[in-house]
């Protein structure tokens, strides 16, 4: 162990601890002896209902992200076809329209006041009993809300795994009379089998997370009976019991998404890398229509058509949200939100430095707990800070009525410190995937070299590292900060008093049915949220634009012939 490395692992440790307090907190209160009967009355009345709708919502929105993610990678990366280009990276911009602000898009266009159903009305000249339209505050409309903005998670992992699929697998498929359809069937799927499964499983943690659209849509889950429990009702144990629950099945997502990269190694471990990818077919007529079409609807349905009708109803209502109103939900959501993305890589910073210096089961221990907060949904986690943070008021309101004569306000819940300390449990692993293959890249050799010029632990992190980490540090930050302007269930749980930000004014205004003042911050959001995309749908854009100059149609020799 290298000379200031004990404090380091002492500091992961530690930070390991707090991350994982939250959990425990949960845990041991619902487990512990409560109030007689709550459970077996949790068990009669709503816990059927809250575990069927669930596992409705989940099954639905699995099957749903699964196929279009899945069709539209193969599409994009296996056909050519007009706009394929184009797609290669649109197809991601669904990811940056929250599921909740899309329900309020969605309900004021679709619902029975809305201009769809009254132009219909008018005109065919029905009244109410005249015909019948789906609803969209149902467990169907929600699942739909998800699908759309959840599938590029799949369409991701399954573009790469399509990508990365050996081209002699194809050839040989084709070889032996399989046409395009068996191979997808026979080769390609198969293969990417483990990278949709895990796309999946991101998309289900997402859904099992979410709390702002089951509410709006009055879709009873865990999510809002937990929140119920707790505010509505006043019991913490129940609270707690139910967390338990939706604890566990987000444990089950994990454990997919754990094993299907495993069995993705396992899958390439194997595979060899053709030097050339295979060549696309170029798509005309009826199924390059088709084709366009499959890609044009989800790119409509998760992003132009909702901002559209965000702009319409802000364009039409401008003057119902102040602007001083609204540069004040700007600056809380700004502030929470960069001091959490600037913690969150320092720490990130500071626990990939320790398991460097100290590559032991410690070290290693304490970063996958820490990274193991993602999977924590916004309300178990407000939960889980809300018990030790009130706890630790209550000790030191105790401690102090002897020594002043007076008890104190609390200091801790309720307040912006413990409103941030919930981010960093929950965003701490985005910042840590940015932080800790930025360090892999940096060879030993440098740490040698800078010690032997004399240089510390501290010098070498400061005058070695932090320059050559500076693009993943500000990644990492980009992307916790945009996780904390748009997070809902914690925020709305834990925030101050008289302290909005842009997501819970949003969500209070479309719960009391304003959603024309609900529109401007929700576009403040989506707007927020396609900073990081589009830096993505860069690097994957530039990926397309490789792998199509390597095609064998265009890798020629001076001469002509195949290089």
């Amino acid at each position: 162990m290298r000379s200031g490395s004990p404090a380091l692992v002492a500091t992961a440790c530690t930070l390991s601890a707090l991350a994982a307090l939250p959990v425990v907190a949960v845990v041991m209160t619902g487990l512990a002896p409560g109030p007689a009967g709550t459970w077996a009355h949790l068990g009669a009345t709503v816990l059927p209902g809250y575990l069927g709708n669930t596992l409705l919502l989940v099954a639905l929105v699995g099957a749903g992200v699964a196929f279009g993610g899945t069709v539209s990678a193969w599409l994009v990366t296996s056909r050519r076809f007009p706009g394929s280009g184009f797609f290669e990276w649109a197809l991601l911009l669904p990811l940056s329209m929250p599921a909740y602000v899309m329900a309020y898009a969605y309900t004021d266009w679709l619902e029975f006041a809305g201009p769809v159903q009254t132009a219909l009305r008018n005109a065919l000249h029905w009244s109410r009993d005249d015909y019948w339209f789906p609803e969209i505050r149902s467990i169907g409309g929600a699942a739909a809300m998800f699908i759309v903005v959840l599938y590029p998670y799949v369409y991701l992992l399954a573009r790469t795994a399509f990508i990365e699929r050996p081209a002699s697998l194809i050839e040989a498929a084709r070889t032996m009379g399989e046409s395009a359809r068996g191979a997808f069937w026979r080769v390609d799927l198969p293969l990417a089998r483990p990278a949709i499964a895990g796309g999946v499983a991101l998309a289900l943690m997402e859904t099992l997370a979410d709390y702002g659209t089951v509410a709006y849509f009055a879709v009873d889950t865990f999510t809002t009976g937990i929140y119920r429990a707790w505010f509505a009702l006043g019991d913490r144990v129940a609270a707690a019991q139910l967390s338990v629950v939706l604890l566990l099945l987000v444990v089950g997502a994990v454990a997919i998404e754990r094993w299907s990269r495993r069995a993705q190694r396992s899958a390439g471990g194997t595979r060899q890398r053709s030097p050339l990818p295979p060549e696309r077919p170029r798509l005309v007529g009826g199924r390059a229509l088709l084709a366009t079409l499959v890609c044009t609807i989800p790119v409509v349905a998760g992003f132009l058509l909702p901002v559209l009708l965000l702009v319409r109803l802000a364009w039409g209502e401008v003057e119902l949200l102040p602007l001083a109103r609204f540069v004040e939900l700007g600056w809380n959501s700004f502030r929470v939100a960069a001091v959490a993305a600037v913690l969150a890589v320092v720490l990130a910073v500071l626990v990939a430095y320790a398991l460097r210096l100290a590559p032991g089961p410690l070290t290693r221990g304490a970063s996958q707990v820490l990274a193991l907060g993602y999977a924590v949904p916004g309300t178990v986690l407000a939960v889980g800070v809300l018990l030790p943070v009130g706890a630790l008021d209550v000790w030191v309101a105790e401690r102090l009525l002897p020594l002043v004569g007076l008890s104190p306000r609390l200091l801790f819940t309720g307040t912006v410190v413990a409103l941030v300390y919930a981010y960093l449990v929950r965003y701490f692993a985005v910042a840590w995937n940015g932080i800790e293959p930025g360090f892999a890249r940096i060879t030993p050799s440098m740490d040698a070299a800078a010690r032997g010029l004399g240089a510390g632990t501290a010098g070498t992190l400061a005058r070695v590292h932090a320059p050559l980490l500076a693009r993943s540090a500000a990644a990492g930050a980009l992307l916790v900060f945009v996780d904390v302007m748009k997070e809902l269930p914690a925020t709305l749980v834990m925030r101050p008093f008289n302290f909005d930000t842009l997501a819970t004014q949003t969500y209070t205004l479309a719960k009391d049915e304003r959603l024309a003042e609900a529109a401007l911050p929700s576009l403040a959001i989506v707007v927020v949220g396609v900073l990081p995309l589009l830096l993505l749908a860069r690097a994957v854009r530039r990926g397309g634009v490789r792998r199509q100059d390597r095609s064998p149609t265009r890798d020629r020799s001076p001469g002509g012939a195949p290089a």
